[in-house]
């Protein structure tokens, strides 16, 4: 089994920061400095260089502070078609948008990243439309994969997922309301065949109410699964969580 080499932070809701061990830093969706629960060292500069913003549908909750950061750092942003088409108009140089679409590989600072289908709704903050919502699997430089889910259901190709890719690590949100809760999310864990998993999008507003405990609790006598919970700000390395 190939370990996983580098650093996860989690920054608040749906948001991440992975530092490969090779030092490809990529933020996974980009509500930051909007984020209630973002700690503060993380808001603007606090977050470093970013090599990467992937991007996997057009909510504002994962798209406000894209911009922003990808202005401050110089970095690529890379989704779904007509979200970058977006993103040109809020100022996003072509030349720094990659844009792909379901089925699709791209390779980018040392990383394969495949893009995968997601069951949610996808528009922009000002209503345009943004393509379908999507999630990624993410195959860093020594062959460890992350399935990062975005917002979502459950759907009964994620076993396609599973079978395909074998991820080692699900980002899986568990909040409901919005997507999947924490029995749904048991659910994509048995079709998934992960042995790692990092809950998102839960905590942040009231509606959000699925937490890991609950999760853990109802995978616990059935999967052969790690559940890891993360305070916004801290980082799995693999092992566990550190401030």
């Amino acid at each position: 089994m190939t370990a996983f080499d580098g650093t996860l932070t989690w920054v608040g809701h749906s948001t991440f920061l992975l530092e490969t061990g090779r030092g490809t830093r990529v933020l996974l969706e980009g509500f930051v400095d909007s984020c209630p629960t973002t700690p503060e060292e993380l808001k603007g500069d606090g977050l470093g260089h970013l090599d990467l913003i992937l991007v996997s549908h057009g909510h504002e909750d994962h798209v406000a502070d894209v911009v922003a950061h990808q202005q401050r750092t110089g970095a690529q942003v890379a989704g779904m078609v007509e979200l970058m088409g977006w993103f040109g108009s809020q100022g996003v140089a072509q030349d720094k948008r990659i844009d792909f679409n379901k089925g699709g590989t791209i390779e980018v600072a040392g990383l394969r990243i495949t893009m995968v289908d997601a069951r949610h709704s996808a528009s922009t903050p000002d209503g345009a439309y943004a393509g379908e919502p999507a999630g990624f699997v993410i195959e860093l430089e020594n062959g460890y994969r992350i399935y990062f889910a975005g917002d979502t259901t459950v759907f009964g190709d994620m076993a396609l997922i599973g079978e395909l890719f074998a991820p080692d690590l699900a980002l899986l949100p568990i909040g409901d309301h919005y997507t999947m809760g924490p029995r749904l999310a048991a659910k994509a864990l048995e079709l998934l065949r992960t042995k790692d998993v990092i809950g998102m999008h839960y905590g942040t507003f009231p509606p959000l109410t699925g937490r890991p405990t609950q999760l853990r609790e109802l995978v616990a006598t059935q999967l052969d699964v790690t559940v890891h919970e993360l305070q916004p700000g801290e980082s799995w390395t693999g092992v566990g969580a550190t401030a």
